[in-house]
């Protein structure tokens, strides 16, 4: 067994599969105990089962927000457990509002599904800004950043067996991130553009131009779209793509 915290990026495109990528979907593995998800794209199920990751091990979701390339796969990843006999509960942890639109998602997709009993709880932990919550062995903080979508946006810190995992989920730049990252083992940034300003998304320009100020030990970008797929010499940092692993 290996002591070292295992970071697999089973999903590392944006909303639209940019490069034939599945959606965001990072599954985060400490040397003792359960993984656990930063997002669940709805494409996520496909892409842990593609690298033979067990969705039914997975005790928790850490979700930065809630839009469907983020969180749509939460129907998928519990009916999955129902239907492959998961006993194991599975705890979702997402900003204010996560609890209600989980349960709409559920019955858009499959009426009736979110009022089935299992044999699993699902429980849900609502994170402020600016506060912490502890599930499945992992400790969640988290930041509000800039990204509409109908609850606040997070950028999260997971401290989990002695390793520490910032990541930003999807917004333009904020100095929230200059905290969320502040001496972290490892970064995960969004990049969705090179140069071109876009709002509520960062740029390759922005994390470069707050480069010092992003004081992670080694920095990962993802949720790349096309303009810095075709582009990837001129990235600054390391380039995630699905399957791509990372050892702390």
């Amino acid at each position: 067994m290996t002591d070292q915290v295992t970071v697999t990026f089973a999903g590392s495109g944006d909303a639209f599969g940019s490069g034939g990528r599945f959606q965001a979907c990072i599954h985060v593995r400490p040397p003792d105990g359960p993984p656990v998800l930063l997002d669940c794209g709805a494409s996520s199920l496909v892409a842990l089962k593609r690298l033979a990751l067990d969705p039914s091990e997975i005790a928790a979701v850490v979700v930065s927000h809630l839009h469907g390339d983020h969180f749509g796969g939460l129907p998928f990843l519990i009916l999955d457990g129902q239907f492959a006999k998961r006993t194991e509960p599975l705890t979702v942890v997402g900003p204010p509002g996560t609890g209600a639109r989980l349960m709409q998602a559920m019955e858009v997709m499959y009426p009736g599904s979110s009022e089935v009993r299992r044999a699993f709880d699902v429980d849900v932990l609502e994170v402020t800004p600016g506060s912490s919550v502890s599930a499945a062995g992992v400790h969640v903080a988290a930041w509000e950043v800039a990204h509409p979508s109908g609850a606040p946006a997070l950028a999260v810190r997971l401290d989990v067996a002695g390793r520490s995992v910032a990541y930003t989920g999807d917004t333009s730049w904020t100095d929230a991130l200059v905290a969320a990252a502040d001496g972290v083992d490892l970064l995960i940034a969004e990049c969705y553009y090179l140069d071109k300003p876009i709002p509520h998304h960062l740029t390759h320009a922005a994390l470069r131009e707050h480069r010092d100020r992003l004081r992670a030990a080694r920095t990962v970008v993802t949720h790349l779209s096309t303009d810095v797929l075709d582009r990837q010499d001129q990235v600054d940092h390391e380039v995630a793509h699905d399957g791509f692993t990372v050892r702390l």
